[in-house]
C-alpha cells in the first residue's frame, strides 16, 4: 500500500511535533491540525493530485484524527487484499482507491464490464462493513479527443459506478460523483502507458460527520 509522502506535508507536521515517534495515523492528525482545507488545497495543487488535496482538506486532526486514521488503515488493508488491480493509497484520514478504466470499461465505453462488477462487489462488501464513511467517485480520461467529449465520458463513467453502488445497497447519501475529463492527469499523457493509467476512476473514502463525532467523543474520554 502506498503512503503519500510530500516534503510540504512533512514541513507542516514538523512545525508542530516531532514525527519520529508517530505512526501514520498520528502524522495525519498533526497535518490536519496544521492546515485544514486551505492546506489541502495548496498540497493538492502542488502535487497535481485533486484527490490528495480533497482528502487532506477534510482532516479533523488531533487525537480524533488519529482515531479515524486507525479505522481507515483497516479499511484500506481490506481493499488492497480483496480488490484485484486496485491501487490503494492511505492519505492522512482518508483513502484513495484507484481503479483502471481498462478494468472497469471497454475502450471508449461507459458500460461496466463483468470484471468491473466483480471488483465493485468486493468494494461494496467493504464499504458496507464501514458505514460511517462518505465516498466520492471521480471519473478521469486521457487527453486524446476533444475536451468536451472527454468531460462527458468521465461523467458517464463516474455515474455508471455510482449507480452500480446504489443498486447494491450503498446509500445515495454516502455518494457523490464528479467528472474531471482530461483535466486531472496523474500520469504522463505522452505515452500509451500513461494515457491508459489516466483513463481511471478514483474513489475518495473519508469519514462522515457521524464518524467524526464518535472520534471526538472517544478522544475526549
Amino acid at each position: 500500500m502506498k503512503i503519500i509522502k510530500l516534503m510540504f506535508i512533512g514541513l507542516i507536521a514538523s512545525s508542530l511535533v516531532s514525527c519520529s515517534s508517530m505512526n501514520r495515523s498520528q502524522k495525519g492528525a498533526a497535518i490536519g491540525t496544521a492546515g485544514g482545507a486551505a492546506t489541502g488545497a495548496v498540497i493538492g495543487r502542488a502535487s497535481g493530485n485533486t484527490a490528495l488535496g480533497a482528502i487532506i482538506g477534510g482532516t479533523v486532526g488531533g487525537v480524533a484524527g488519529a482515531i479515524i486514521g486507525k479505522q481507515m488503515d483497516k479499511q484500506a488493508e481490506e481493499m488492497e487484499k480483496n480488490i484485484p488491480g486496485a491501487n490503494v493509497t492511505r492519505v492522512e484520514e482518508g483513502i484513495l482507491l484507484e481503479l483502471s478504466g481498462e478494468i472497469l470499461f471497454g475502450f471508449d465505453q461507459d458500460v461496466l464490464t463483468a470484471t468491473a462488477q466483480s471488483n465493485l462487489n468486493e468494494l461494496v462488501n467493504i464499504l458496507n462493513k464501514y458505514p460511517d464513511t462518505d465516498i466520492e467517485v471521480q471519473g478521469h480520461t486521457d487527453s486524446k479527443g476533444s475536451q468536451k467529449y472527454n468531460q462527458a465520458l468521465s461523467e458517464r463513467r463516474a455515474s455508471a459506478v455510482v449507480n452500480y453502488l446504489k443498486v447494491h445497497n450503498i446509500p445515495a447519501s454516502r455518494l457523490t460523483m464528479v467528472g474531471y475529463g482530461e483535466n486531472a492527469p496523474r500520469y504522463s499523457n505522452e505515452t500509451e502507458e500513461g494515457r491508459a493509467k489516466n483513463r481511471r476512476v478514483d474513489f475518495l473514502v473519508v469519514a462522515n460527520q457521524e464518524m467524526k463525532e464518535k472520534a471526538r467523543r472517544e478522544a475526549n474520554k
